[in-house]
C-alpha cells in the first residue's frame, strides 16, 4: 500500500467531523507544501505494539544529534487525537515561539513548544494556523 493510500485510509477510518476536519487540514497543508515528501507512522514499534498515535507528515528536515548522527524525519505531523486533532511543527528551536505569536490568534485551540491541539477545525482561524506551519517549514529549512 502507497503512503497515500495510508493517509488516506487512515483519515478515513475517523469518525465524523474528524474525518471531514483532518481531510481539510491535509488539502491546506499540501497547498502549503505542494512538493513534499509525505510520510506515515503507523504508531506502533517493531514488535507490533503500539507506542504512539498514527502520524501522518510532510515535507523533510534532518536532525543532528550531538553524538554526529543524523536522521531524517517530518517537518509537519497531523495526527488524531481522544479529543481532536494535534498538528506537529517539528525543528523550532525557540519553545516558546508558537504559543507567543500564534496563541491569542489562533483560537480555541492548545499550543505548547511544537504541538497545536484543536478539537474541530471550524474553532480556529486557519490563516494563523498556515502561518505557523510556513514558519516552521523556513525554520527547518534553513539547515
Amino acid at each position: 500500500m502507497s503512503v497515500q493510500e495510508q493517509i488516506q485510509n487512515y483519515i478515513n477510518s475517523q469518525s465524523e467531523p474528524k474525518c471531514s476536519d483532518m481531510q481539510a487540514l491535509h488539502m491546506l497543508i499540501l497547498q502549503v507544501l505542494p512538493a513534499c515528501k509525505l510520510w506515515f507512522e503507523d504508531g506502533k514499534n517493531s514488535e507490533g505494539k503500539t507506542i504512539s498515535n498514527p502520524n501522518i507528515g510532510y515535507g523533510s528536515y534532518t536532525i543532528k544529534y550531538a553524538d554526529g548522527k543524523a536522521k531524517e524525519f517530518f517537518q509537519i505531523g497531523m495526527s488524531a487525537n481522544t479529543t481532536g486533532i494535534s498538528v506537529y511543527i517539528l525543528g523550532i528551536k525557540d519553545k516558546t515561539y508558537l504559543a507567543q505569536t500564534c496563541g491569542k490568534e489562533l483560537g480555541k485551540a492548545s499550543v505548547t513548544g511544537y504541538c497545536i491541539k484543536f478539537r474541530h477545525l471550524k474553532d480556529i482561524n486557519t490563516q494563523v494556523l498556515e502561518a505557523a506551519i510556513r514558519y516552521g517549514v523556513e525554520a527547518t529549512s534553513e539547515d
